[in-house]
């Protein structure tokens, strides 16, 4: 299944996780993420992208949910409760 934007930006908001952060556990660069994320199609980047984007969040424990024709495509958590929040660094300029 191909992810879409929509279902990255959930995964990364099920995770409290910025860009920044999702960018540095993949090494994937800010702006690949963000454009990954800017729609709500199938994300415009390469499908080795879109895996290591995959397997990332799904290790930290988000589910991707197909979508069918009742309901639309997702993302949750694999476990019943959220990851304590991540603790954000300061940018000291």
């Amino acid at each position: 299944m191909s992810l879409s934007g929509t279902q990255l930006r959930a995964a990364r908001g099920l995770l409290n996780m910025s860009v920044k952060e999702l960018a540095e556990e993949t090494g994937l660069a800010v702006n690949t993420i963000r454009r990954a994320e800017a729609g709500n199609g199938v994300a415009p980047i390469t499908s080795a992208n879109s895996a290591l984007l995959r397997t990332t969040l799904e290790h930290e424990g988000v589910l991707f949910i197909d979508g069918d024709q009742k309901l639309g495509a997702g993302a949750r958590l694999s476990h019943p409760h959220p990851p304590p929040p991540r603790r954000r660094r300061r940018d000291r300029n």
